[in-house]
């Protein structure tokens, strides 16, 4: 059986969206932690303003945008890009985790290890980018 090669770019994006459905399955568990349907519906959260929730939008939308970044952008921009957001998310993830450790959330320190990990593989599958020949 032959193995092939797989495009840098094609990888970049697949880890985007690995790391992108790990951020959704974590918020949307978190719904399911005591008193947390309270909060959202007393307003007694963490995004409980306009701004905080827009910000949080902000943030948010970059892991899949940069699917498609990872996708269409040139090389150079691509690979920088790739580096920098892998960087910013890996060091978000590593001190959310540790900001979770309770019993409740030992999913949510599961899967920001997960999305550490892979942001991690990101910032290195960018930096050793292939040269041409």
């Amino acid at each position: 059986m032959k193995d092939y090669d797989i495009n840098i770019k094609i990888k970049l994006a697949a880890l985007w969206t690995a790391t992108t459905f790990c951020y959704l399955y974590g918020d949307y568990f978190e719904l399911y932690t005591p008193e947390k349907v309270e909060s959202l519906l007393n307003g007694e959260n963490v995004l409980n303003s306009p701004v905080a929730l827009f910000s949080a939008s902000l943030i948010m939308a970059i892991p899949p945008l940069m699917i498609v970044a990872s996708l269409f952008l040139k090389p150079k921009p691509n690979k920088w890009l790739n580096i920098i957001f892998g960087l910013l998310f890996t060091l978000m993830m590593v001190q959310i985790a540790f900001e979770s450790l309770t019993p409740w959330y030992g999913f949510y320190v599961f899967l920001a290890t997960v999305e550490s990990i892979l942001t991690a593989i990101i910032v290195w599958n960018a930096f050793k980018w292939p040269k041409e020949n």
